[in-house]
């Protein structure tokens, strides 16, 4: 049975979610400040992390930061009323698989949780190639010739959706719902904003803008 870590300091929301997740057949612990977070996701016993950002003792950017920090790969869903466009930047460039605003849906939340914590074949897979740039489903490291390049989590996703559709153009609507999972907010720069943090670091000229279509890698 998957265990699920929900870090939440109101007992309502935790509760509400505890509730749903039992019934969806998930084990449980429920925890309300950052530090027991931090402690209990380092004991490997749990499948996926569910955390909010304003608790008690460190704030879950903290716990996000130090877990990442540490080396762990547990799945973590950020869970917040923080919702400004810089907030959801720093939890996806801290390393968090999934960003979901409060007030939000259970089902939602649920159908989130479930695409995290599916068997990982990634073993088996070979490693997503274009050109000169690698990307070892393994490691989650891109290499661009001979250089290796560390991305984060958000950035490792996007960069593998341009890749496996290289030379294709890819408009910011399709990247939204590939790579973040969800409707973001039309008016949002996002995808921008990290195609701008992976032509920084592949290097320039791999990343095509075709003006009011979207991206394109370029082989």
């Amino acid at each position: 049975m998957p265990s699920i870590l929900i870090a939440d300091d109101e007992p309502r929301i935790s509760g509400f979610v505890e509730k749903g997740l039992r019934a969806a057949g998930f084990a449980t612990r429920v925890v309300a400040n950052g530090t027991d977070a931090l402690h209990l996701a380092l004991t490997d016993e749990f499948d996926l992390l569910v955390l909010d950002v304003n608790m008690p003792g460190l704030d879950g950017f903290q716990v996000l930061e130090q877990l990442r920090g540490s080396g762990s790969r547990l799945p973590i869903i950020m869970l917040t009323a923080r919702t400004e466009l810089q907030d959801t930047i720093t939890g996806f460039d801290g390393g968090a698989d999934d960003y979901l605003g409060k007030p939000f849906h259970f089902d939602e939340l649920l159908a989130r949780i479930r695409a995290r914590i599916r068997p990982d074949d990634a073993a088996g897979t070979p490693d997503a190639q274009a050109g000169d740039v690698r990307l070892d489903l393994r490691t989650r490291r891109a290499h661009v010739s001979d250089r290796v390049v560390e991305l984060s989590a958000r950035e490792f996703a996007l960069a593998e959706e341009l890749v496996r559709n290289a030379g294709q153009v890819l408009s910011r609507e399709q990247l939204l719902s590939r790579v973040w999972g969800y409707d973001f907010d039309p008016g949002s720069n996002i995808v921008d904003v990290y195609v701008g943090y992976l032509r920084q670091k592949l290097g320039p000229g791999r990343i095509e803008t075709l003006r009011g279509m979207g991206y394109r890698l370029i082989t």
